[in-house]
């Protein structure tokens, strides 16, 4: 079947699945610092409805999957998952993004899996800021997981780090080092002023720009040297690379230059709502539906993707009725 069109033209084949609420870590631009409220176990998905949701999703043309949490490692059933995603006809990659914690445990069962890329969190080299950040994670063991990682031949590695002003600007220049470092592509974030994340004030929040003027060094990459590369790019970083380096700097920007027009993606969550925005308040439920139902809750939320978010910034806050680590990273 062609590809499912919204209502501005753009072609959705991306899904990005959360498999759970819950993590390992409690970082503060993602989860509050009480917790969640676990929901009941008969509350989420099952693995044999979020399979069936990614068979339709591929029969619809969704070629790429993500999995996301939370910690999606922490699932227990997350190889199982994997395996049965990347065996769905139609399906070409999976990937995952996780904070690389549990990847000594997980990497190399995950790439036998099928799971073709990871995408690591990674918003400090300081320890000590590590563990504020994450309200008591170990670096050590993230950075543990990713070179866990590296040694398990995915196709692509990318770490990310969330920009915040005050905070991890200053560091700047040693996380986009790591591209040359080791072959990773590096991706900074705006932080996005989701529902939960009170605790940073309007100083926190500063542009992608930011990392140019830190690293003027960074050289724009032209299309030619990415047409043999189209398969790991997203569509939503603008990419540099730094003199020497083997991988990318990548720059992406949700609330000071959106992307939207070129937005190619669903969400669902753990607890099977499908989202056609992440800004969006709709959502769509598909558990404890039939096939057919399921489908037409899809195609609903395809034709009720917006044109874009909305405006975003520390008094514009996101329209989401959930906190990140609810919906998906």
């Amino acid at each position: 079947m062609s590809c499912m069109k919204d209502k501005f033209n753009r072609e959705i084949t991306y899904l990005r699945i959360s498999v759970t609420e819950r993590c390992n870590l409690c970082c503060r631009y993602c989860m509050p610092e009480d917790g969640i409220c676990k929901k009941k176990h008969e509350e989420m998905l099952t693995e044999e409805e979020l399979l069936t949701a990614v068979r339709i999703a591929a029969s619809y043309g969704v070629t790429k999957v993500r999995l996301t949490g939370g910690e999606p490692l922490i699932k227990r059933n997350i190889l199982s998952i994997a395996r049965g995603i990347a065996q769905t006809p139609g399906i070409e990659e999976v990937c995952l993004t996780t904070n690389a914690i549990l990847l000594p445990e997980f990497a190399e069962d995950l790439r036998e899996a099928g799971v073709n890329r990871v995408n690591i969190s990674l918003d400090t080299l300081d320890p000590q800021k590590y563990e504020w950040i994450t309200r008591g994670g170990s670096l050590d063991e993230a950075m543990r997981g990713i070179e866990a990682a590296l040694g398990a031949g995915f196709d692509k590695v990318k770490l990310n780090a969330v920009l915040v002003g005050g905070w991890n600007e200053d560091e700047i220049p040693a996380l986009a080092d790591l591209t040359r470092k080791w072959p990773v592509d590096f991706r900074f974030i705006e932080m996005m002023p989701m529902l939960g994340n009170t605790v940073f004030g309007g100083e926190a929040y500063i542009p992608y720009t930011k990392v140019l003027e830190a690293l003027p060094e960074l050289m724009p990459v032209e299309g030619k040297e990415t047409e043999n590369r189209t398969m790991s790019l997203s569509g939503v970083a603008k990419l540099y690379r730094l003199p020497g380096a083997s991988g990318y700097v990548g720059l992406i920007s949700p609330v000071t230059a959106h992307f939207c027009r070129n937005c190619n993606r669903l969400r669902l969550t753990a607890d099977g709502k499908l989202k056609p925005c992440l800004h969006s308040a709709a959502e769509f439920p598909i558990k404890g539906m039939d096939e057919e139902s399921i489908r037409k809750q899809f195609e609903a939320a395809v034709a009720a993707k917006p044109e874009w978010h909305g405006n975003l910034s520390v008094t514009e806050r996101s329209h989401a009725l959930r906190l990140m680590n609810q919906i998906g990273g």
